[in-house]
């Protein structure tokens, strides 16, 4: 009788190996690492053969590991594929969406909530952090989709908009301008602190902050200007001659080399809505 392999299995040896950790794929694949460690003593008792070689807490494949790897990605892209043609429309897999915090005000409540809507079913997640994480998470395999901010002469590109200086007119009088800032890595950050530099306007960081939300604040009370985009804040940027120009940006999308149906629609929704911005 052929041997059975349970795709479960299957799905998690593959996430040990995007991953590079237990403790990531059991993130990925929403398993404890206990039961994670179970299901691969399963897969190697079923296949009769060990899939990798353990040095401590460093996982590497075998022959047979490598081997078993390869199949196991084309099992698992049949099967999707299968679950997604015959359940067309009845999407209920889980939607992991990365995106930066300037987008997530607007779409949590626009975008996610519309994709709900058509797909009742479906487990959505959303990691809201800076583009950087959220393309590694990509990389590992643990987001699907990842929106974002990147060079203006990036490929991923879906739009750009200029960076605009935003604050209190009255800050400018002052001989070293207040800064607001996102801690780094931050792009705006960045920005702002070399076109000050290369213009030789004196400065200094009043406030810095994780939190695209209390920067807002301290913006609005009058701490410090900032460097962002127009979704940034309803009011109008800073009209001033003495500021140095910025660059701009880019609103990047990236994904996952492969998509279920209704994870592809919930990418060309977020580039339709990014790009009309």
């Amino acid at each position: 009788m052929p041997v059975n392999l349970p795709t479960n299995l299957l799905r998690s040896f593959v996430a040990i190996v995007d991953t590079g950790s237990m403790l990531n794929a059991s993130e990925k694949v929403f398993v404890t690492q206990s039961a994670l460690s179970l299901q691969i003593k399963r897969l190697e008792e079923l296949l009769q053969q060990t899939l990798f070689h353990r040095e401590g807490r460093r996982l590497s494949l075998t022959p047979a590991g490598d081997l078993m790897l390869e199949y196991s990605r084309k099992v698992l892209t049949l099967h999707d594929e299968a679950v997604a043609a015959v359940t067309a429309g009845q999407f209920a897999g889980p939607a992991r969406i990365g995106m930066v915090q300037d987008f997530a005000e607007m779409l949590l409540s626009g975008l996610l909530a519309r994709f709900a809507e058509l797909h009742p079913e479906a487990q959505i997640y959303s990691r809201i952090a800076g583009t950087a994480e959220l393309l590694s998470l990509l990389e590992h395999r643990q987001l699907d989709i990842v929106l974002g901010f990147a060079a203006n002469n990036d490929p991923h590109a879906i739009a750009n908009a200029p960076m605009a200086w935003f604050g209190k007119p009255e800050l400018l009088a002052h001989e070293t301008l207040p800064l607001a800032v996102l801690e780094t890595p931050c792009r705006f950050r960045e920005a702002a602190i070399r076109a000050l530099e290369d213009a030789g306007r004196p400065y200094r960081i009043t406030v810095e902050t994780p939190n695209l939300t209390t920067l807002r604040a301290a913006v609005s009370a009058g701490l410090g200007i900032t460097c962002r985009t127009h979704l940034f804040l309803q009011d109008e940027p800073l009209d001033a001659e003495e500021l140095p120009d910025l660059p701009r940006v880019a609103c990047i999308l990236q994904t996952a080399p492969s998509l279920a149906s209704a994870t592809s629609r919930l990418a060309e929704l977020a580039r339709e809505t990014v790009a009309a911005l």
